[in-house]
């Protein structure tokens, strides 16, 4: 509803630029990578777990693929299989330390994702461009409905989270994990096979989201990851309040990425440029937090 009522806003306001099928394909195509790392997010948060290093492993994806491409010459399969070892690299530590040495994950995945985009820096300090024109068709130039491949990437991928938690088993066990570890453990659910299994798969897909990124840029750069961070947690939060209110679910994640983004272009539209990216998102992280909390306790009390 909200997001209906912000469609209808900015269009009244700014019809001949904001309600036009152009600018409906930019605000689709740009936040498909914003959507991968939001749906990578989602399943550490679910069964109660922060991944703060998602950043890092989609900046490591990210200069692996346009590093290796072209500056080392590998063909663009090879370089995609690079960025994905290395997600399965860092899923791997970072479960490693949260399970084994039981440090908590919010320290754990905030020093690792630091670190690995400083690797990432490492590697490579500047930026990088003419990567695979193959990557780039699948990615930026091709399209569906005239809106690019990288938005059906994300699409698909939502939908999948979504058969993955309404309609499977595991998908319950991530919500009873999350909502209590003990009772869960005695009912015979695997809580640590569940918790080491999100860490991995968001570390993956992470990488997958910076793959994708190096097609959409045609390139890539070690200064460019870090700036997806709060965006992604603003939308799995405020996802949390829609669809399935006080739980994180897809399709609210999905609908919470492209509600942002709507009230953002809006905005800059308007002529609010530069600054109000950044209000924008952490004011509504901090709204979404208070309100998914707000309605996790009316589900409780219920």
């Amino acid at each position: 509803m909200a997001w209906a009522v912000i469609i209808a806003m900015f269009s009244v306001v700014e019809p001949n630029t904001f309600f036009t099928f152009a600018n409906l394909r930019i605000v689709l195509g740009t936040q498909a990578v914003l959507l991968i790392l939001a749906l990578a997010l989602l399943l550490p948060l679910t069964v109660g777990e922060f991944d703060l290093s998602v950043t890092g492993a989609l900046g490591i994806a990210l200069i692996l693929t346009g590093y290796l491409n072209i500056i080392r010459g590998w063909s663009i399969l090879a370089a995609i299989a690079a960025a994905l070892l290395s997600g399965v690299v860092i899923g791997l530590v970072n479960v490693f330390f949260v399970m084994v040495v039981r440090v908590e994950s919010i320290v754990v995945t905030l020093g690792s994702g630091t670190m690995w985009l400083g690797v990432g820096y490492g590697i490579w300090g500047a930026n990088i461009s003419g990567v695979s024109d193959a990557l780039v068709s699948v990615t930026r130039n091709n399209f569906i409905l005239d809106v690019p491949f990288a938005f059906w990437y994300g699409l698909l991928l939502t939908l999948l989270f979504w058969y993955l938690y309404a309609l499977t088993p595991l998908g319950r066990y991530l919500y009873f994990v999350g909502a209590n570890r003990q009772v869960s453990r005695l009912s015979g659910i695997p809580v640590s096979a569940i918790r080491a299994g999100s860490l991995m798969a968001s570390a993956i897909v992470s990488s997958i989201a910076g793959i994708i990124l190096a097609g959409v840029l045609g390139g890539s750069g070690p200064n460019i990851a870090a700036g997806y961070l709060l965006p992604a947690f603003a939308a799995v939060f405020l996802g949390a309040t829609a669809i399935s209110p006080g739980r994180f679910n897809p399709l609210g994640t999905f609908i919470a990425v492209y509600f942002l983004i709507t009230g953002i272009t809006g905005l800059e539209l308007l002529g609010f440029s530069g600054w109000v990216e950044n209000v924008f998102y952490g004011a509504s992280l901090v709204l979404a937090v208070a309100l998914s909390r707000l309605a996790a306790r009316r589900r409780f009390t219920q």
